[in-house]
């Protein structure tokens, strides 16, 4: 991916967003969004921030929104839309933690996550400022303002943060029991122990089985343990192509009645839909979906 320190070209915002080239150019030209701006090469590169507004609205086209009716919105407009709205503290709350993060400030950095935690609850401090938090240290990353190290000491800090959250719940025990792993040459887990978190505040049923899970050994553990649902998370490492033919393959090995839900940058990208699976735009969408399940199954 070519990329300068705050600019990306248009198969970089075509991967971050999933939202075609053609698409981005007809936009360009109907809409007026976006503008970018041309390297020595003449091809087009888009700023950060217009790539920020990019994805907020494929979230809300995946929900049902016309992007003529939405692309004018600002990003405070377009964030208030899809219900995860940024306010102006908590973005000066995300670069205070990229600072920490740079200045090797781990004391300080936990203390700071910690707070936000209480004052936000355990739902809102992941959606509200977990995941953008992560999309800025990968920013940051990517341009080569943090090494990756510091992103490793990052993801630590997050991840134990989460479980002694997680382990302060009183376990429900309620319908669904969900099921949570990645597939195999994905270690990354924090987007797991994020839909864990998610999960645990709506008092779902929840057995984690780690990452890195072989696909035969998913499908054994569903069944072992009865599952409702199966959740798996890809980052943007993970080839969407290896990530789709594998949701496949685990649907056939799976009962219907069992629902797969995967989610993470890796599926943003599959542009195809893959029967019997439901891909995830957005952390939010899983507590809807909670909800609409057990709504669903009240019913029966």
């Amino acid at each position: 991916m070519l990329r300068t320190a705050s600019t990306l070209n248009i198969s970089a915002v075509e991967r971050d967003t999933g939202l075609p080239k053609d698409t981005l150019r007809m936009w360009e030209r109907r809409y007026g969004f976006p503008q970018p701006a041309r390297d020595v090469n003449g091809e087009r590169i888009y700023p950060v921030s217009q790539v920020d507004k990019l994805q907020l609205i494929k979230r809300l086209m995946d929900r049902g929104h016309r992007p003529g009716k939405i692309i004018s919105l600002n990003l405070d407009e377009l964030a208030a839309l899809s219900g995860v709205a940024q306010t102006r503290e908590l973005r000066q709350e995300i670069e205070i933690f990229v600072r920490l993060i740079k200045a090797h400030q781990l004391p300080e950095l936990r203390r700071h996550l910690s707070q936000t935690l209480m004052k936000q609850g355990l739902q809102h401090f992941v959606i509200e400022t977990i995941a953008p938090l992560n999309r800025a240290v990968g920013e940051a990353w990517m341009r080569g303002d943090i090494g990756v190290f510091q992103e490793h000491l990052y993801t630590e800090q997050i991840q134990g943060l989460l479980r002694n959250a997680l382990a302060t719940l009183q376990p429900q025990g309620r319908a669904p029991r969900v099921l949570l792993t990645t597939f195999p040459h994905e270690p990354h887990g924090l987007g797991l122990l994020m839909v864990e978190a998610l999960l645990a505040v709506e008092g779902a049923s929840c057995v984690p089985l780690g990452t890195e899970t072989p696909l035969a050994e998913i499908a054994r553990a569903a069944r072992a343990h009865r599952v409702d649902i199966l959740a798996l998370s890809f980052s943007a490492a993970f080839n969407d192509k290896q990530a789709a033919a594998g949701l496949a393959e685990l649907r056939a090995m799976l009962p219907r009645a069992v629902l797969i839900w995967a989610g993470g940058d890796s599926v943003a990208r599959i542009r195809k839909p893959i029967e019997g699976v439901e891909l995830l735009g957005e952390l939010i969408t899983v507590v809807e979906m909670v909800k609409a399940w057990r709504t669903l199954h009240a019913s029966i």
